[in-house]
């Protein structure tokens, strides 16, 4: 039997990353510090997710510390090498203005009134997809060009 666990991505800033997140509506269900390996894992889920209990799917963030030497961390790019994230949302407009009134960029606008982009703090494309039929085109969206790479 094959079980979906997790995606895991590397961030850079934990406190964006899950701030980020929480726009759609995950929020952190675990976290493992390792001293040793100097790294933390933060698992986010939504709700429902958490609800479902060992059969959840989850977002794991994997955050790096900090060189002992004082050295500069790590930075992670290539974020679109990776490919997306994608989540159903009840209301694509409505999520993406949550996103928007964050400062969040809408990189590819839901002018269908099914399907947008946006990226993480770490350069992570996220899909946000209409449940259900696509929504009527609506203003500002119909018309609001691409931004940057998706």
């Amino acid at each position: 039997m094959t079980q979906y666990l997790h995606t895991m991505i590397r961030v850079s800033d934990p406190d964006a990353t899950i701030a980020f997140f929480a726009l759609l509506g995950l929020s952190e269900v675990r976290r493992m510090e390792n001293a040793a390996g100097r790294f933390t894992l933060i698992f986010l889920a939504t709700a429902a997710d958490a609800a479902i209990g060992d059969r959840r799917v989850e977002v794991e963030l994997t955050y790096n510390w900090p060189a002992e030497d004082g050295s500069a961390p790590e930075q992670y790019g290539g974020g679109r090498n990776f490919g997306h994230l994608a989540y159903r949302v009840d209301d694509i407009y409505a999520t993406c203005q949550r996103f928007a009134d964050a400062g969040v960029t809408i990189n590819r606008p839901p002018r269908d009134g099914h399907m947008a982009f946006v990226k993480t703090p770490d350069g992570i494309s996220i899909e946000l997809l209409q449940a259900g039929s696509p929504l009527a085109p609506a203003e500002p969206w119909a018309s609001m060009p691409n931004t940057g790479s998706w």
